[in-house]
């Protein structure tokens, strides 16, 4: 406790898809592929405007889920998710003993931050053999409860239409999670893969760490190819640490999608 207390930081917030694990995975692909299919065969719309709606919904709302209540869509949310999330293949994740070896060895509190609801997300933590590595969980219906009001307070960091869903990439959603889990901004380190995502958590205070990244960018405080490498590039996390067996890591890079729930 003495060493935490001492420590440059307080807390790690984690993302989790294309995060904690890595984007050839394929689960993030099956992702979009389902949010297009919800899109067409539920919501009605055209096939062939799918695609770069998509694209356009997440550039400018943080999530195609938040652009397209913000157009007027009216859905459930439990059933875009069931749809969405529901019907990926979580088999293709498996135990990460590597990750689960280095999470486990840090003495920091440890949060997940995700827009993921919290089934995905509890789902992806039990595949990966990390279910109990972290302290708390901030997700969809975190930010999201069943009834809050459908506009939300203005803030210095959103440049779009208020939408009736808080999420990353955008200043109320890290506002949120920054009251809900009692976080320090300037004594945590922030990994995700999203560079937006990572910018405005820069801009709020936070140390920043660019997950399936191979090359540094404004925001970024620190690079990661994988969650793997953490041990190699922040060393400083293990310093006051008793030293132990040297732990095995992969290279393997991912980049960041557009096209997310």
């Amino acid at each position: 406790m003495e060493q935490v207390l001492n420590s440059k930081y307080e807390c790690l917030l984690f993302d989790v898809d294309d995060t904690l694990y890595p984007l050839s995975s394929g689960v993030s692909a099956e992702c979009t592929k389902n949010i297009m299919e919800y899109m067409i065969n539920k919501l009605g719309i055209e096939e062939t405007r799918v695609p770069e709606m998509c694209t356009e919904l997440y550039k400018e709302y943080g999530t195609t889920m938040a652009g397209l209540r913000a157009k007027g869509y009216d859905f459930d949310y439990d059933d875009y998710h069931s749809f969405v999330h529901g019907r990926l293949p979580y088999g293709w994740l498996k135990t990460d003993h590597t990750l689960r070896n280095l999470l486990r060895s840090l003495p920091f509190r440890k949060v997940i931050f995700s827009n993921g609801n919290e089934a995905h997300v509890a789902k992806v933590l039990s595949r990966l053999g990390l279910e109990d590595c972290f302290d708390d969980i901030i997700c969809f219906e975190t930010l999201n409860p069943i009834h809050r009001d459908n506009v939300q307070p203005e803030n210095d960091f959103d440049e779009v239409p208020k939408a009736p869903i808080v999420c990353k990439p955008f200043g109320n959603a890290f506002e949120q999670a920054f009251e809900i889990a009692k976080i320090e901004p300037r004594k945590t380190l922030f990994f995700d893969d999203s560079i937006r995502n990572l910018q405005t958590a820069n801009s709020m205070g936070l140390h920043t760490v660019w997950v399936g990244a191979s090359h540094q960018s404004k925001g970024v405080d620190y690079v990661l190819e994988s969650i793997h490498n953490m041990r190699e590039a922040l060393p400083e996390l293990w310093d006051d640490i008793e030293k132990s067996e040297e732990v095995p890591y992969s290279g393997k890079a991912a980049i960041e999608t557009y096209v997310r729930a």
